[in-house]
């Protein structure tokens, strides 16, 4: 949609810039007889708060949505981003208004929109609104134009990432003048249903340390969102509060996982409760100096639903399962899925399509994935095909294979998980680009390139040296990717396309086989870092690799893989059978491994194994994308090969030595299912819960046993 079919005759109003910081305060009166029904679509960009009569309007924060707002000039640098979008917030309003003069207040400012990368932004704040309904008099319709008042913000200082300053002296001293026109969007107009973030529940917080003018206090456990601050200080005084994901032995703010983040309040004088207002962070533990206190830490993310559960007697395992789903969602921030919430935040399209398996698996997330798509979408460039390497496009790293791969995964997963093939339809053109793009940066059916001066990573975050060339897993990624166009061709109709698939597939896997191979052992790359894993996933190895490829886990017991590489290992054997060595690695006791995590006290996954070369982030959710097989495996409740939306399923669980009772659920299409086991002596019980209209199986034992809609017990000889 365009503008005018949004806002009508609205305009876009800004305030004059006077420094770096452009964050402004709109405000414009309007009259109202008697309202009936009144609605408010605002933008205020980057993020807005919005007032009426001095109530904030709905519980959402950080609108609008990140998206590719609209284009900037020569960024990416020599591409042409194929889309640019902006999603209205719509809220009923009439609960607000009053009978007479009524006015609307917006804040606004900050964000991806007002954020500078490399000498780059979209734009300058600015806000727009419109107020249309019924009232005795009939329809009324007010929009933002030049008779609004706007005056600068008391934010003072900020960086989106990780700083942000309030001064309340200058909050008093506000001066209002006539607002200013902006320059409208060059953009798309749309609505979604995709969750905006909300406080999702609030946190006590517990002093741990007092001392060098400070006091340090821990919610708990890894979180994002900010602690309210309860300011008692003088005129003038500065209140601060430093955050960090871990604390030194003294109990001190360990500075290393600080990652900047901080927040100022310069008193006016006046009690009064404190909170960031354009951005969130990542952290645990927090240092507040100054004459405040916190009285709570309000937990911030999208207002997407956790919809399984799991549990076990295995205490790991039931962490794990725990971990992934509280680094997901503290990782769902404006409708993207971030790598991490404060060093970066951006949607990086390799670390979005590793997990999106395991978020669908267990979060009601299909109105976030189905706005993500369309921030993949948005960010290839029409000139090449290129698929950059984070949806909305901010500059980062990645590799051409593992991450613009996204094109096609996220949007297969999703038409997998809940049975819409718009996606796959809406991509597919755009995968066929990408896969043109990909030919074009490869030597001897080898990807052996990405975009100039950029990235060209394959794997990532190993535990130590990366082994495996780039060339072997963006081929991986690649083949892998025209496997799947085989099937989207197939549902679509494009079944002309697929013998190109298959002549590409065989090539490149020749390719594969030529250059890493070693035909006296039956590896690939001497199997280190799930080299044969890898290929054994797209069909590749002799009668030796998969032994081979079991026999060097069991020796080494636990992973040595990065990000790729521990999803790929562990799926391969939990498909091929040797649940016991799939489990027993996502339990091992190594030092690269999540029981270290546990043992030093993460609640959420680390970006880089422990006694790794290297430490940095300790929120990001990249390993957690094995927790989706405790629900395809050890729970077993997959959906039949050939169907998508889970139209009929199949309930298989799978029980290694090491646990003796489990029990979970997931949330269907059709409803929620359950199962349970455990083993008693020597029988093991069953009970599976199935929805209505669910077509399922039991498969066990070698036996397969129709389930009825209800209660389902069995019992066996264990």
């Amino acid at each position: 949609m365009k503008q005018s079919e949004v806002f009508s005759s609205a305009k876009w109003l800004t305030g004059e810039k006077k420094n770096e910081i452009d964050f402004f305060i709109l405000k414009s009166r309007f009259k109202v007889s008697k309202p009936e029904k009144a609605v408010l679509r605002v933008i205020g960009l980057g993020f807005f708060h919005c007032f009426i009569n001095g109530k904030r309007v709905g519980n959402d924060y950080f609108l609008p949505l990140s998206t590719d707002y609209e284009a900037r000039d020569n960024y990416p640098t020599g591409e042409i981003l194929t889309g640019h979008r902006i999603y209205v917030p719509e809220y009923d309003v009439t609960d607000l208004l009053t009978d007479g003069e009524n006015e609307i207040t917006v804040h606004f400012g900050g964000g991806w929109y007002t954020c500078e990368v490399e000498k780059s932004r979209y734009g300058d704040s600015k806000a727009i609104f419109r107020i249309f309904g019924n009232d005795a008099n009939g329809e009324f319709d007010f929009v933002s134009d030049e008779n609004a008042e706007i005056a600068e913000s008391y934010v003072k200082d900020y960086r989106f990432t990780y700083k942000e300053t309030q001064d309340f002296i200058s909050e008093k001293e506000a001066e209002f003048t006539k607002a200013l026109c902006a320059k409208p969007l060059d953009t798309e107009y749309l609505f979604t249903d995709c969750p905006a973030d909300r406080v999702i529940y609030t946190l006590p917080c517990k002093k741990i340390s007092e001392g060098d003018g400070c006091t340090v206090y821990d919610c708990g456990k890894n979180i994002t969102g900010y602690p309210v601050i309860s300011i008692n200080a003088d005129k003038g005084e500065t209140v601060r509060v430093i955050h960090s994901e871990e604390i030194l032995a003294n109990g001190d703010i360990d500075p290393e996982f600080v990652h900047g983040q901080t927040e100022t309040y310069i008193s006016d004088g006046e009690s009064r409760k404190a909170t960031p207002l354009f951005t969130w962070y990542g952290f645990r533990y927090f240092a507040v100096y100054g004459n405040a206190v916190p009285e709570c830490v309000e937990v911030i993310h999208s207002d997407v639903e956790i919809n399984s559960s799991f549990d076990s007697d295995c205490e790991l395992l039931n962490w794990i399962n725990d971990t992934y789903i509280n680094t997901q969602l503290m990782n769902m921030h404006t409708g993207l899925p971030s790598d991490c919430p404060h060093l970066e935040r951006r949607g990086y399209t390799g670390d979005g399509e590793l997990a999106c398996h395991a978020a669908m698996n267990m979060l009601g997330a299909e109105n976030f994935y189905r706005k993500w798509i369309e921030d993949i979408r948005d960010c290839q460039d029409t000139l090449t095909g290129h698929v950059q390497y984070t949806a909305p496009y901010i500059r980062s790293g990645g590799g051409p294979g593992g991450w613009g791969c996204a094109i096609v995964e996220v949007p297969y997963q999703f038409y997998l998980h809940y049975g819409d093939k718009t996606p796959l339809t809406e991509c597919y053109p755009q995968m066929l680009r990408y896969f043109d793009y990909l030919e074009a940066h490869s030597e001897a059916n080898l990807v052996t390139s990405d975009k100039k001066d950029q990235w060209c990573l394959g794997d990532w975050c190993t535990p130590v040296s990366i082994v495996l060339p780039a060339p072997f897993v963006n081929n991986y990624f690649y083949i892998k990717s025209l496997y799947r166009a085989i099937e989207i061709a197939k549902l679509l109709g494009k079944d002309n396309d697929i013998p190109e698939f298959e002549k590409r597939i065989e090539e490149r896997k020749k390719a594969l086989v030529a250059a890493y191979f070693n035909v006296w052992d039956g590896n690939f790359l001497g199997g280190q870092q799930g080299a044969n894993a890898f290929m054994i996933d797209i069909g590749l190895g002799d009668e030796r690799t998969y032994p081979n490829t079991v026999e060097y886990y069991k020796n080494l017991g636990g992973y040595d893989t990065g990000i790729f590489g521990t999803d790929i290992v562990t799926k391969v054997f939990f498909e091929n059978g040797d649940i016991q060595l799939a489990t027993d690695l996502m339990l091992s006791q190594s030092v690269h491994s999540f029981a270290e995590m546990k043992k030093l006290g993460a609640t959420t996954f680390w970006e880089y194994w422990p006694e790794s070369l290297r430490d940095r982030s300790h929120n990001h959710p990249m390993f957690g994308a094995v927790a989706a097989y405790i629900y395809d495996y050890i729970l077993g409740i997959r959906q039949k090969d050939g169907c998508a939306g889970y139209s009929e399923i199949v309930i298989s669980p799978v029980m290694p030595e090491n646990l003796n009772r489990a029990s979970g659920f997931r949330t269907l299409p059709r409803g929620k299912v359950s199962v349970a086991y455990e083993k008693t002596g020597n029988k093991i019980s069953f009970r599976i819960v199935i929805p209505e209209n669910q077509k399922a199986e039991f498969v066990f034992a070698g036996r397969i046993f129709e389930l009825k809609t209800g209660i389902n017990e069995f019992e066996f000889d264990n």
